[in-house]
């Protein structure tokens, strides 16, 4: 009787949580990724990398071509850019 009652036990207080958020915004980040998304599947331009650099605020970015060697350091107040081999912006991050 007792190997029954725990498990049942167990189930009655977990479905009594109270459901998660529906939606959790991502928390912000020190090099700015979330501010810059709009400018996925856009080419980078001179223009376009002037205000991703202000927009960010990141103290650094860099731009990574596909192939292109990267140092694996991490640094939360940089802005990676990631492109694909048209220059077309596919990704941000921090690194």
């Amino acid at each position: 009787m007792i190997r029954l009652t725990i498990p049942l036990i167990g189930f009655a207080l977990v479905s009594c949580a109270p459901p998660p958020p529906a939606s959790t915004p991502a928390p912000p980040t020190a090099c700015g990724a979330e501010k810059v998304g709009k400018f996925v599947g856009k080419k980078r331009t001179d223009a376009i990398s002037t205000e991703v650099a202000k927009l960010s605020g990141a103290k650094s970015i860099r731009w990574i071509s596909p192939g292109m060697a990267v140092t694996m350091d991490y640094r939360e107040d940089r802005l990676n850019v990631a492109l694909d081999d048209k220059g077309v912006i596919t990704r941000f991050y921090c690194s």
